[in-house]
């Protein structure tokens, strides 16, 4: 199987490191500086898993790519993603799986319209990594798993085929017959995390801590959950038990990517992980009391948006 993935960043340099790592045939689409980069140093892994260091991976730029691939792994920001798809876009061939790891579900719209919904599988993965200032890619914690299924409920052979292709790396690789189900579910967990954190400017037990913090953040919760529900995904009991505990830690030092995205001033997913949740609702609700917590850390995100073009505008 040829697997293309899109990006040698902290999740995809993880993943296709890893797959690379177990001898399978993998190409990084990246930027020249990135290309070069992996040319002189090499894909270097560091993690809790075992560190590993493969030189010189096959590197493909976008002007150069010309061949079709069997799957494409997608891990790029959503604010990237279109031009991800026009980078990648000769690399679809009819037979191309298009396996995006993405948070929310906006992005599944977006890449339907452009490469048509039967080439495009549901997936997420939970990893905790960044790039160091030489490129490295720094895994933090013991968690690195990989989901994936079809949309439409059920087993196909190119699920079976591209889990048993992940077999064997050093990674936790899934395939899901409800794989939207799950993917619903993450995003009222990761939701909640970036909508508490983010308007709080603060971890989950510094909030929580404090005397109406529990009840704000289980109030996101419920609100993310609600969405869920309209749209027909609610999530399961079990699920909503174990995050509720999660992120009502008093003790937890607890954030999410867009917090600290936002701390060092760099872009975030303020439409695709809170907006998107607001538009879904309001399409079952329209009163405009609908959804309170939700639209508040909206406009704080967006606050934030602006303010940084501003910034960047005059600088």
């Amino acid at each position: 199987m040829k697997i293309l993935v899109v990006g040698a960043g902290a999740v995809g340099g993880y993943f296709g490191g890893r797959l690379l790592q177990a001898g399978r045939e993998v190409t990084f689409l990246v930027r020249p500086r990135r290309a070069a980069e992996l040319a002189h140093s090499g894909l270097v892994i560091k993690s809790p898993a075992g560190d590993v260091s493969l030189s010189a991976p096959k590197t493909v730029t976008a002007e150069a790519l010309k061949q079709t691939f069997d799957l494409v792994l997608l891990s790029c920001k959503a604010y990237d993603l279109e031009s991800a798809m026009a980078s990648f876009a000769p690399a679809v061939g009819p037979s191309t799986a298009i396996l995006p790891l993405l948070n929310g579900m906006r992005h599944l719209d977006i890449l339907d319209e452009r490469f048509g919904a039967a080439q495009v599988l549901g997936g997420q993965c939970v990893i905790s990594a960044t790039l160091d200032q030489q490129g490295a890619v720094i895994h933090a914690v013991p968690l690195h798993s990989i989901t994936f299924g079809e949309r439409q409920a059920g087993m196909t052979d190119r699920v079976r085929v591209i889990l048993a292709t992940m077999r064997g790396a050093i990674l936790d690789a899934h395939a899901s017959e409800q794989i939207i189900l799950e993917m619903w579910e993450k995003w009222v967990f990761l939701a909640s995390l970036a909508g508490s954190t983010t308007l709080m400017r603060a971890t989950i037990g510094d909030i929580c801590a404090t005397p109406d913090g529990r009840a704000f953040v289980l109030g996101v919760i419920e609100e993310c959950r609600s969405v869920a529900q309209f749209e027909g995904y609610g999530p399961r009991p079990s699920f909503l038990e174990r995050i509720r505990a999660q992120l009502t830690a008093t003790d937890s030092p607890l954030t999410a990517s867009m917090y600290r995205d936002m701390e060092r001033n760099a872009p975030i997913e303020a439409d695709h992980i809170i907006g998107d949740l607001v538009k879904r609702g309001r399409r079952h609700h329209a009163a405009d009391g609908d959804f309170p917590l939700l639209r508040l850390i909206y406009a704080s995100l967006k606050a934030y948006e602006n303010k940084r073009t501003r910034a960047r505008a005059t600088a």
